[in-house]
């Protein structure tokens, strides 16, 4: 007597389960290799944030220097510590800063947005992976300028095996929130249909509380707390004071924790706003 076989489709499932798996993670690449190669064709740009990035490096160093006045520490950081944040910084949020790229108020005012939603992949899917795209075309000036930057500013190793690997994933992190507050600020342009007002705030706003200027541990006691209660300290604070050792043992876990919270709370609000944004753009005919 022979076994039972298993009926033909349930043979197939897996396979056929890992199909829509990779045709949509083939849609994203697509999404994120546009823009890449878009952010590449604009030179003039390209190379003005290299130059840019050079200047804030130097002129914080220089800032940074006068402040310390010849003295070897303040409140028990030294300056070799705050030259080596500030250039870790600046090299950082070159590549985490979500206002590199915002489409989402061109293609709304363009009525593009119509025929974004006729694409496999979902409209808030696309303008994450076009994101991540335009960013990661700031790899190649990262890697050119780091010399460069070390010349003007300070570097230094991780402050401890156990920072040298909470690093990169703190710096993912910081990315997936910037690149979520970016969606979120673009997505405003579907009431707005122009959001260049709104994100001239939000660069004074998240540059600052996110402590890509001054650390969090310079700021006074009610603008420390301010800053602790926003995401942005997640973005350029939080990578920089692990690598640096200004957060160790638990303090890194929750430093991430913070992260994977903000990036959680985040996303679901930008699931809640694109719900609503959608609704307005079926009743208007789009």
């Amino acid at each position: 007597m022979t076994a039972p076989t298993a009926p033909a489709s349930a043979k197939t499932t897996p396979a056929s389960a890992k199909q829509p798996l990779r045709a949509l993670l083939r849609s994203h690449l697509a999404c994120a290799r546009m823009e890449f190669r878009a952010a590449l064709t604009y030179r003039t740009a390209y190379l003005s944030s290299f130059a840019m990035m050079l200047l804030q490096i130097w002129l914080l160093t220089v800032v940074w220097k006068a402040l310390y006045d010849g003295r070897a520490e303040v409140d028990g950081l030294s300056l070799t510590t705050m030259t080596a944040y500030a250039t870790l910084t600046t090299l950082q949020y070159q590549l985490v800063s979500p206002w590199r790229s915002s489409p989402i108020d061109q293609r709304v005012r363009e009525g593009k947005v119509a025929v974004d939603l006729l694409r496999p992949v979902g409209f808030p899917g696309q303008m994450l992976s076009g994101q991540l795209g335009w960013a990661s075309a700031a790899v190649p000036v990262l890697v050119v300028a780091l010399p460069f930057a070390l010349l003007i500013g300070a570097g230094r190793a991780p402050a401890s095996a156990a920072a040298g690997f909470a690093y990169p994933v703190a710096l993912i992190g910081a990315l997936l929130v910037n690149q979520l507050l970016g969606l979120l600020l673009g997505m405003v342009s579907f009431w707005t249909l122009e959001v260049s007002g709104a994100l001239m705030a939000y660069r004074f706003v998240a540059q600052f509380f996110s402590g890509a200027l001054v650390p969090l541990w310079f700021m006074p006691g009610p603008v420390r707390a301010a800053a602790e209660w926003l995401p942005f300290q997640a973005t350029a604070y939080t990578p920089a004071a692990v690598y640096l050792g200004q957060v160790e043992g638990l303090g890194i876990v929750a430093a991430l924790g913070v992260q994977l919270a903000w990036i959680g709370a985040l996303g679901a609000l930008a699931a809640f706003v694109w719900s609503r944004a959608r609704r307005r753009v079926m009743s208007q005919g789009g």
